[in-house]
């Protein structure tokens, strides 16, 4: 009982992950439009802008925040074409938020 009661209790301190079929959905969207510019995280378009937290930190307007990115591939910017007409807003918030956890998990 004492186990169960720790374990609701750190399920309300912890924040929640994305659910793993959101994060293999944003993974599919990510592979499927977004490599061609962005494999492994990188950027063949302008090489310092990379999908690494610092980077994004750095260049995205809202900075590191799934919010600023979901922002950012709707929208475009300069090169970056606005993905709003192609991806519907499911695909748009699973491949931010596949992109905010990767980077901030220096998984690239």
């Amino acid at each position: 009982a004492l186990a169960a009661a720790a374990g609701s209790a750190l399920a309300l301190l912890m924040p929640s992950l994305p659910a793993s079929a959101d994060m293999e959905a944003g993974k599919s969207v990510f592979n499927q439009n977004c490599t061609a510019c962005h494999m492994g995280g990188r950027n063949s378009v302008i090489a310092d802008r990379t999908l690494d937290r610092e980077a994004i930190e750095k260049y995205l307007k809202g900075g590191f925040t799934i919010e600023a990115i979901e922002y950012q591939v709707s929208n475009g910017k300069g090169a970056m074409p606005a993905w709003q007409d192609i991806l519907d807003e499911d695909e748009i918030k699973d491949v931010a938020e596949y992109v905010y956890t990767t980077a901030k998990a220096d998984g690239w």
